[in-house]
């Protein structure tokens, strides 16, 4: 049985300071809307209205408000590629807005993280959920309800990635906050919410047993028990409730009351989010297996089998008490938190919540790439710590001697010997002064303005990645995140350019060059045309999917490793692309060596080079589409050099080096 939608907390920015756009009677008709059950077709209009109203008024604190209502909805309704642009929109504009360090950032942190998390991109979502754990602690009271969703939205994450002890920590957290500043919790359906997410979790982790079905049998009645106190046994929410609540039941065995009550919720679900959303579909699923088990109870060849409890949902085996970490940035991790915070802690409690804390820059295990051969050099438990320019003054050179002096061993690593780049100022750990530090990867202390695009052009993907990819575990201030994330938000007009570049490249090797060398019969030379065209198409798929969101394509060695990723991700565009590529280059070899010439009828080359070109056509015809429905290109053009003057148009600049035409 699939597991039981649990219920997240949404969040809403403060924006009410708004003057042109009426954020506030926004809201009030949003609210009207959910309350008369007709979002489902509703809401979306609003939504998109009120961006459009937002964004031309100039409001751009309501239209951050705007983004993160349509982030929760689309959410709610599974549709999760369509809100991975208003995640990305949402991050952009609060950082624009210099927003870091406010409510309203950790609120759009929270609201992006768990958007993340529903759509399955679990590595995205954990840094978000980070980022905003960090930034809570200085911008939220420690009673603060909003802070309760955040553990109990981050909860959620920990268990589908098989935590369950982090898991239920986090929402033991979040009910205690609840509890302790709710003013009638009887009533409370925040309570109820946090109640249902821990019957589940004990349910899933408790292995059937008694006691466990016992705790979330009584968790379950107390959520059941608040809506109806409450008198809102018709919100949206109730419904997770007693999809919760029937889940239990079909644990303990009784398909009676399972039917019973995920039949009420899937009743509410398609009249708050419409039957067409992966909510309803899931209800659905588990009230047709309940109902199957209700009739195997009624069957006479059943009866002797009737009474016994149906196994859990979810079921996983008890973790061992011990893992050794995967890759490096786990490794990481658990260094910072057994050795490294505790440090922090007794020795540096004026400056700790200043000290930025992850590992970021030059090594596969920055990238989550590394494995038991990249353990040979410049690998083990290692991190960064990173400190403005006048607390590195005042501390940094005695941190990093306290650093030095911490044990070189974790969880049954050492730290294996340095290669010489990776000492002096190409050291790769340690502590560093922020600006320094991103000296060092790009040559700029902060990413290049908007005015700067020809900077931009200087500085290739490879170097971007390095400075941007890794984990940031703890950084309260944000100076270093604010600077981090500086580098991924690259100026559309320059996006829009290098995009225009990576096309002529694709059109030039892989579309007229390619065929011609092979017709040659020069076997070499097609193979670097097959070279340039596999790195231009895997260049062009980041920049298409937008770097605030994917990063940058690193360099060559993890090139396709990254593009793996990108294309397993939900919502990516041109998710086909990486096998046809690592096709092309299966078929490389045989296509350019197999025989003579193509041109000159190698019968040994003859089906590869064939193939070869139709994936090449089929890669490009992809790419005409794709810019199609981005709105970047009305032509059908198949030929991708013809493609570059309606990107080209799209660029606001009249830099001379964002225009090649």
């Amino acid at each position: 049985m699939t597991a039981t939608t649990t219920t997240e907390d949404s969040t809403t920015p403060d924006a009410s300071d708004a003057s042109t756009f009426d954020v506030n009677e926004f809201l009030n008709r949003l609210d009207a809307v959910f309350a008369s059950h007709s979002a489902a077709t509703k809401a979306e209009p609003l939504l998109l209205d009120a961006m459009t109203d937002a964004e031309n008024a100039g409001d751009f604190a309501g239209l951050l408000t705007v983004l993160n209502e349509t982030m929760g909805f689309y959410r709610s309704q599974g549709r999760h590629q369509d809100n991975q642009w208003i995640i990305q929109r949402a991050i952009e504009l609060a950082l624009r807005l210099g927003l870091e360090g406010t409510e309203a950032w950790t609120t759009t942190l929270i609201n992006a993280a768990t958007s993340q998390r529903a759509a399955g991109n679990m590595e995205q979502a954990e840094d978000l959920y980070e980022q905003a754990l960090a930034s809570a602690r200085t911008t939220l009271a420690p009673t603060d309800r909003r802070l309760a969703a955040l553990h109990n939205n981050y909860s959620m994450l920990l268990s589908e990635t098989d935590r369950p002890a982090k898991a239920r920590a986090e929402l033991e957290e979040a009910l205690h906050i609840l509890e302790s500043s709710s003013p009638d919790p009887t009533h409370d359906v925040d309570i109820a919410s946090t109640c249902t997410n821990l019957a589940l979790l004990t349910l899933q982790n408790g292995s059937g047993g008694e006691q466990a079905l016992s705790e979330a049998r009584t968790l379950a009645d107390r959520a059941l028990a608040i809506y109806r106190d409450a008198h809102a046994e018709h919100s949206a929410h109730f419904a997770s409730a007693l999809a919760g609540a029937a889940q239990v039941s079909f644990a303990a065995g009784d398909a009676v009351a399972a039917v019973r009550d995920y039949e009420r919720a899937l009743a509410i679900i398609a009249e708050c989010y419409g039957e067409h959303t992966e909510y309803y579909a899931v209800t659905a699923q588990n009230l047709a297996e309940a109902r199957a088990a209700l009739a195997a109870q009624d069957a006479p060849a059943s009866a002797s089998t009737a009474a016994e409890p149906q196994p859990a949902p979810q079921q996983r085996a008890e973790p061992a008490t011990h893992t050794a970490p995967t890759n490096g940035l786990q490794l990481a991790r658990d260094y910072w938190l057994a050795y490294v915070k505790p440090m922090l802690d007794e020795r540096y409690a004026e400056f700790a919540p200043r000290i930025a804390v992850g590992l970021v820059g030059h090594g596969s295990e920055c990238y989550g790439f590394d494995d038991a051969l990249s353990r040979d050099h410049d690998f083990g438990p290692r991190l960064c710590m990173w400190l403005t320019a006048s607390d590195y003054a005042r501390i940094g050179e005695q941190l990093q001697a306290d650093y030095e002096s911490l044990p070189a061993q974790c969880n049954g690593f050492a730290r294996t010997a340095a290669t010489p780049r990776a000492q002096g100022a190409g050291r790769r750990s340690g502590v560093f002064e922020i600006g320094e530090f991103f000296t060092s990867i790009t040559g700029y202390p902060i990413a290049p303005g908007e005015n700067e695009p020809h900077l931009w052009m200087m500085l290739d993907e490879a170097t971007l990645a390095a400075a941007t990819n890794g984990r940031v575990f703890a950084d309260a201030l944000g100076a270093f995140s604010k600077t981090r994330q500086s580098f991924k938000l690259m100026p559309d007009d320059v996006r829009l350019a290098l995009i225009s570049k990576r096309l002529g490249m694709i059109a030039q090797a892989g579309q007229y060059n390619l065929p011609r060398m092979l017709q040659r019969g020069d076997g070499a030379g097609a193979w670097l045309c097959v070279s340039e065209f596999a790195d231009a198409v895997s260049s062009l798929v980041f920049l298409i999917n937008n770097p605030v969101t994917v990063g940058y394509a690193p360099y060559y060695k993890w090139r396709f490793a990254a593009l793996r990723a990108l294309s397993a991700r939900a919502g990516m565009r041109l998710t086909d692309v990486c096998a046809q590529l690592e096709q092309v280059l299966r078929l490389a070899s045989a296509a350019c060596f197999g025989g003579a010439g193509f041109g000159e009828g190698g019968a040994g080359a003859a089906p590869n080079v064939r193939e070869v070109q139709r994936i090449v056509g089929d890669i490009c015809a992809q790419t005409v589409q794709t810019l199609q429905d981005l709105g970047l290109t009305t032509s059908d053009e198949d030929f991708l050099e013809w493609q570059r003057p309606y990107i080209e148009a799209h660029i606001t600049s009249d830099a001379a080096c964002l225009h090649s035409l």
